[in-house]
């Protein structure tokens, strides 16, 4: 075996399905063994990714042309397009297509096995699986192991706390199924709701999904890990009742975690061991966004693994090719997502917030969309500068 992915998610399935078409033998495994299981992503993608990345109508659950934002103080704001600005994901499918070309492409793909350990020997890796929670072990060598399961980054481990400490996001989120009245006023567009008095230090959404589905959830930043995530469930049911939702029939529920450090300073590799996607902070906190970033971590380390060059050089490599990818911008989104959503539990931070939404209005959706997904803050000069240092 040439190389290890471990965890089928949108950076491991897109890295195996790269590798496997240069011919690269590839092994992908999960720790799942339906992939439509645990689907947590609002997945949530500008029309540019839609494009860019080919991804196939199968994987679309809705398209949208409009940002519903409300603020507050309860006040809606919408910014409308004459054309479609995105598209909403159908998160397990699009795990699921991306395993199936892979397969295609002569990778093999092996779910529900975990990866626990791994380790240099003999001038190749180790890796030892274990077959769900409790069953057996066996051992698969490869000349690269890549660690892409996700903020838990089973096999790199958290980076060093004093170089790179993370900030944890949680979520939860909710699939419904409402009459064609109760999904008519959510379609084609993004709605959240921003402010304490909708969700402290966070925020909550509702994404369409094929006519008559509704996502709805919430995610919350947190200072540091909490014990548990019952708040979360308390604060969604308190959403839904506000929407009148309250009623609708829950068809899943599901929920996980971020963990992503604001300047991306980690180690990306350790010898043979490479991190991708999550597991290298790809996550950004900003609007708990993943997927396009998780792919970009994956079209950047496909060609310099075919390129075989020595791995620490790799490493190096890697690190300043995805910080170019990612752009300048990063950090700062980094800093303005801690700024909002850890401060977001007070009427100062509540009133901060309103008048950042009242200076927004008279934008066009498309500008919403480059501030939000291009992080273009630098259109808005003096309108974003004052908030970002708190005034």
């Amino acid at each position: 075996m040439d190389v290890l992915v471990v965890g089928a998610g949108p950076a491991g399935g897109r890295l195996a399905r790269h590798l496997a078409a240069a011919g690269v033998r590839v092994m992908l495994v999960d720790r799942l063994d339906d992939l439509a299981r645990a689907a947590f992503s609002s997945a949530a993608v500008p029309q540019s990714a839609v494009e860019g990345l080919a991804l196939p109508e199968e994987v679309i659950a809705a398209r949208w042309r409009a940002w519903h934002l409300v603020g507050p103080a309860g006040r809606a704001r919408v910014w409308r397009s004459s054309r479609p600005l995105g598209a909403v994901l159908d998160f397990a499918a699009l795990r699921r297509w991306q395993a199936d070309e892979a397969a295609a492409l002569g990778a093999r793909v092996v779910l529900g096995w975990r990866a626990v350990a791994s380790s240099h020997c003999g001038g190749r890796m180790r890796t030892w699986l274990r077959h769900g929670r409790g069953g057996r072990l066996v051992s698969v060598a490869s000349r690269w192991v890549i660690d892409a399961s996700g903020e838990a980054r089973a096999l790199l481990g958290d980076p060093d706390r004093r170089r790179a400490p993370l900030v944890v996001g949680l979520g939860v989120e909710w699939l419904l199924q409402v009459g064609m009245a109760q999904w008519q006023p959510w379609a084609e567009r993004l709605s959240f709701f921003l402010g304490s008095s909708w969700v402290r230090r966070g925020y909550g959404w509702v994404f369409p999904m094929a006519p008559g589905l509704l996502k709805v959830g919430i995610c919350r930043l947190e200072p540091e890990l909490p014990s548990g995530c019952e708040p979360l469930q308390a604060e969604l049911m308190g959403l839904l009742a506000r929407l009148d939702l309250a009623q609708a029939p829950v068809l899943d529920r599901h929920g996980g975690r971020i963990r992503s450090s604001i300047r991306r300073r980690e180690d990306h590799g350790l010898g043979h061991l490479l991190g991708l996607g999550d597991a290298v902070s790809t996550a950004n906190l900003l609007g708990g966004e993943g997927i396009r970033h998780a792919i970009t971590s994956a079209d950047v380390l496909a060609p310099l693994l075919l390129e075989g060059t020595d791995p620490a050089r790799l490493a190096r490599r890697y690190a300043a090719q995805l910080r170019q990818a990612l752009g300048w911008r990063w950090s700062l989104s980094g800093r303005l997502a801690r700024r909002t959503w850890l401060s977001l539990v007070s009427g100062a931070a509540d009133q901060r917030l309103e008048r950042l939404l009242s200076a927004l209005e008279r934008r066009r959706a498309e500008d919403l969309s480059a501030l939000l997904f291009d992080y273009r803050f630098e259109r808005y000069g003096l309108r974003v500068l004052p908030y970002l240092a708190g005034g």
